[in-house]
């Protein structure tokens, strides 16, 4: 724990004028980020007596070791660098709000020559208009399928699409009247962009003129007495009415905004995000984060904004943003606010009427979410807490092994040979600090040699990263022993990006798939680079028996042990992730072709010379003269993917198992064939 005196910035050196500042810890981690107006005043709150600061500030300042800041114009600028930070460090004390699942948006693909209505989920794509996000992807079928008689836009996937154009048929969507057919040419690409087009405008909320359109053809329809399309027209107004009407109206002047509300205790916060469009509501999302620094209302409503409106721009912001309480910086948040949408936003608090009713819901909502995140917490802490108790007292640990990391072996027959490594932290899995091996130095089935290579490479990485950073020195290396000292070979001066390192941090108990013979490999890898400080142990499949170094006879846990459970949960989320690094690389190999061999030829090209010439053995009967006439092959290259083809062994001919017939090659030949069997390990 550090000292604040220790690094606090000599008077008169810290700037008066607005900037970003970042604090890092003694391995040069950022572990906060912040801004302000003045760096010299707010800096200066953080020197202050311990005992004044609130404990999570106090926390935050003795943790660090040092700071930094960087001067910038304006307010505005300073809010665009401190999202930027936050994004790119992570830093450990900032709040980040994290959605509690993935909502569905209703996405129409206008960047397709025939735009696509669909589901989608993740991150935004250019070219493809969103619409919600929604609470749940049921409800936007529903709505769909009732806008569909309407707007007959496509909703298929790209190969139906492509079976529907080749046979020359629509599928049922288009015989129902619920799709224009474009695949078989009923309408023309720009009519059917003119339907994604009126849908997106209606999903955005301009109904009225659309509705008042319709009802003026259905009239003349009825004049000139062509009564079925008359009677169409009228069920396609009544469709889209019961459309409108999943939607209530809540906000009667047609606005569009976004209503932002929050509920907080002393430790957590939730927030909740109502998208109205068109005044009804289009989209519900929400959020809980931790509160791991000194922050009220108003600036966990700034950090919610930057969270949902740092990766959007243009309409994506609403011309209104309504929220409980202003930002200590609300013109700063304004102006960055209308830079990104690119007109004016209007930042405020509702003080009557339906816009304050409204807030009022979405307040509830949060308060709701919060009371379910606690319970469900509350059980999910006190059930880890146990099993990681459980652990440490079977396995005779000092402390409950707060990281724990895992690592199996996978392979098919003794090809693929491949490791994993998965993480846990507070009995939750990091998934962003998973890692995969390949087995390098030697071939051939041998699960022990491959435990010790692996968890060397493993711990080497890590004695590597503590030199950069100063914590261990070549000297420690030297007392080591040979396989220490090798790991500092090529190593550099410390580094200071702050950025989170890949093996940056021991774990507290490493734990195998296997037993006696794969624990013991793993202590010697251990023992042979000097780390002492990491307890090993193995969970064996058979008997579900835990094994330690050493030791004649296993661990055996109650079979109703919360700590049993948390070791079964971490193997067998080791057993999954090598599994499916084994398969991938699997299948690569088998579907590697002739053209994989050629150096420089990349996927792009490989693709262009495929289609070119229809088939891999109509390439190889190519001159190179031939060859050079794909866009983008040069006279070299051509040679030599040439002379690779030439080598190159043909598969044997692929046979239609149904009739017996020998089909012609028309992709790129696989090195190995599909009849391979073979279990996971």
């Amino acid at each position: 724990m550090a000292d604040p005196s220790s690094y606090r910035p000599q008077p008169g050196q810290v700037p008066d004028s607005p900037g970003v500042y970042r604090f890092r810890d003694e391995h040069r981690r950022v572990i906060y980020v912040g801004k302000a107006k003045s760096l010299r005043q707010r800096l200066a709150n953080y020197f202050q007596d311990i005992a004044g600061l609130h404990p999570r500030t106090a926390t935050m300042v003795t943790t660090a070791a040092s700071v930094e800041w960087t001067v910038v114009s304006t307010e505005v600028e300073a809010l665009q660098l401190e999202y930027s930070w936050i994004k790119e460090y992570d830093p450990r004390f900032n709040v980040k709000y994290r959605d509690d699942k993935s909502y569905p948006s209703l996405a129409v693909t206008m960047n397709e020559e025939y735009p696509r209505v669909q589901v989608m989920r993740g991150p935004k794509k250019k070219g493809v208009r969103y619409f919600g996000p929604y609470a749940h992807a049921w409800a936007i079928r529903e709505t769909v399928d009732l806008m569909l008689r309407a707007f007959p836009v496509r909703t298929c996937s790209a190969g139906v699409f492509k079976r529907s154009a080749q046979i020359g048929r629509p599928c049922l969507l288009g015989y129902i009247g619920k799709c224009s057919a474009p695949c078989v040419g009923r309408v023309t690409p720009e009519e059917h962009r003119e339907l994604a087009e009126d849908f997106c405008d209606f999903m955005a909320g301009r109904t009225g003129t659309y509705l008042s359109r319709l009802e003026a053809q259905m009239h003349e329809a009825a004049e000139e007495m062509e009564y079925e399309r008359a009677a169409r027209l009228r069920d396609d107004i009544g469709a889209l009415r019961r459309a409108m009407e999943k939607n209530a109206v809540v906000l009667a002047d047609a606005t569009d905004a976004d209503l932002v509300a929050v509920a907080e205790d002393e430790l957590e916060a939730a927030v909740q995000i109502f998208h109205v469009r068109g005044g009804r509501v289009r989209g519900q999302r929400g959020w809980v984060t931790d509160k791991v620094e000194a922050v009220d209302t108003a600036g966990l409503v700034e950090h919610a904004l930057q969270q949902l409106y740092g990766e959007e721009t243009g309409e994506a912001v609403p011309k209104e943003v309504l929220v409980p309480a202003l930002p200590e910086d609300a013109p700063a948040l304004g102006q960055w606010l209308a830079a990104r949408r690119g007109s004016q936003v209007s930042l405020r608090i509702p003080q009557r009427g339906d816009k304050k009713a409204l807030m009022e819901t979405v307040h509830r909502n949060a308060q709701q979410a919060l009371a379910l995140h606690k319970t469900k917490r509350a059980a999910d802490l006190t059930t880890r807490s146990r099993a990681l108790e459980e652990i440490a007292e079977a396995l005779g640990l000092d402390s409950a092994p707060l990281r724990i990391e895992c690592f199996d072996i996978s392979h098919l027959q003794g090809d693929d040979v491949v490791a994993s490594m998965v993480v846990f932290e507070d009995g939750l899995a990091r998934k962003g600090e998973y890692r995969r091996f390949q087995i390098r130095t030697f071939a051939g089935q041998d699960d022990v040699r491959s435990m010790h290579e692996v968890v060397s490479r493993r711990f080497r990485r890590y004695l590597q990263e503590k030199l950069k950073t100063g914590e261990w020195s070549p000297e420690d290396a030297a007392a080591g022993g040979a396989d220490a000292a090798e790991a500092v070979d090529g190593t550099g001066q410390a580094q200071d990006d702050g950025r989170p390192k890949r093996f940056a941090y021991p774990p507290q108990l490493v734990v195998v798939d296997g037993g006696r013979p794969q624990v013991a490999a793993a202590q010697r890898a251990l023992e042979e680079l000097g780390i002492d400080d990491v307890a090993v142990c193995g969970l064996a499949k058979r008997l579900e028996e835990v094994w330690l170094p050493g030791e004649d006879d296993p661990v055996v846990l109650p079979r109703t042990s919360e700590g049993l459970y948390l070791l079964q949960r971490v193997r067998d989320e080791a057993h999954r992730f090598a599994i499916q690094y084994q398969r991938s690389k699997r299948g690569k190999r088998l579907k590697a072709g002739p053209l994989d061999e050629v150096p420089g030829l990349g996927e792009t090209r490989k693709q262009a010379l495929v289609k070119h010439f229809g088939s891999v053995k109509k390439l190889r009967q190519a001159t190179i003269d031939q060859i050079c006439e794909v866009p983008g092959i040069g006279r070299k290259t051509a040679e030599t993917v040439a002379a690779a083809l030439a080598r190159a062994v043909p598969a044997a001919p692929a046979v239609n198992t149904a009739t017996g017939e020998i089909m012609e090659e028309e992709t790129p030949a696989p090195a190995g064939t599909s009849s391979e069997r073979g279990t996971d390990r």
